[in-house]
């Protein structure tokens, strides 16, 4: 069986601390690092691999491991929200509970940072939708492993899911207004559409705004209806879209649900779409 590993790390902008986080991947036998994809506004960066459960769950313990070595996040500034220097850890498919469990108490026995597991690894009901997990760590939701905060790496998030497909549409403004009214109206939470997560943010780097998207389920939702969603919207706001970027990989038959639709990607290239997992 092949597991897919999709870490996102609270750094974005030191490429010698995300090289360092890529070779701790590369540096186990039978994982296979795929792609590093960072982003200085958010300052986070995501790394994607591939191994045996055995290898995927070594690899993803020492990236989270050099991470905590690494990233103050008393010392972190950027806008997307975040809980820990190794922020979320996800394993795909949805039946790598187990994997992620073990891999969440290594984290607290060894490292000492608290884990909090979600999607199809959660323990509690309400930990289900990451989301949830956010907004009630701050509020003094206990860990399912460990206890309080690591001072510098935080907590992690560990869980087991279905590829969901991450990506942004920016957008030629600067009316951040626009980009939060528009990720609230086309996401499921509010009311949108299924499958969709999104939150809007400011690019200040690029002057320009973002709806920044989670795609948990491509084939209730194909990418096409999403980036339709927010095309009109931008059109009765007489808003630009300066094009979609990828964060990560995607699934080839995400894709495929959206042939003969211009999604304007900016960054899409072959090597970062990957074939269904056997």
């Amino acid at each position: 069986m092949t597991v897919e590993c999709v870490p996102n790390f609270s750094e974005g902008r030191d490429p010698v601390v995300v090289s360092a986080i890529g070779e701790a991947v590369r540096s186990v036998a039978g994982a296979q690092l795929l792609d590093t994809t960072s982003d200085p506004d958010h300052n986070r960066s995501v790394l994607t691999f591939i191994g045996s459960p055995e290898a995927a769950g070594e690899a993803a313990f020492r990236a989270v491991r050099t991470a905590a070595e690494r990233i103050d996040l008393r010392r972190h500034a950027g806008v997307h929200p975040r809980l820990g220097a190794a922020d979320v850890v996800p394993f795909v498919p949805p039946g790598c509970a187990d994997l992620a469990h073990a891999l969440g108490e290594r984290i607290w026995a060894e490292l000492r940072i608290p884990v909090y597991f979600y999607e199809a690894a959660a323990r509690r009901a309400e930990c289900a939708r990451l989301e949830n997990v956010r907004r009630m760590v701050p509020e003094g939701l206990k860990p399912d492993v460990g206890e309080g905060r690591h001072p510098s790496a935080g907590v992690c998030v560990v869980g087991a899911r279905k590829f969901l497909v991450a990506w942004n549409i920016n957008l030629r403004s600067r009316d951040l207004g626009a980009a939060k009214a528009m990720a609230r109206e086309i996401r499921e939470s509010s009311g949108g559409l299924a499958a969709v997560k999104a939150i809007g943010l400011p690019l200040e780097s690029r002057g320009e705004v973002q709806v920044s998207i989670n795609l948990v389920d491509f084939e209730k939702t194909p990418l096409w209806v999403v980036f339709d969603a927010v095309a009109r919207r931008c059109a009765e706001r007489r808003l630009e879209i300066a094009g979609s970027e990828l964060i990560g990989m995607i699934p080839e038959a995400a894709l495929e649900g959206s042939r003969g639709h211009d999604l304007q990607w900016l960054n899409l290239r072959p090597e970062l779409v990957l074939p269904s997992l056997n």
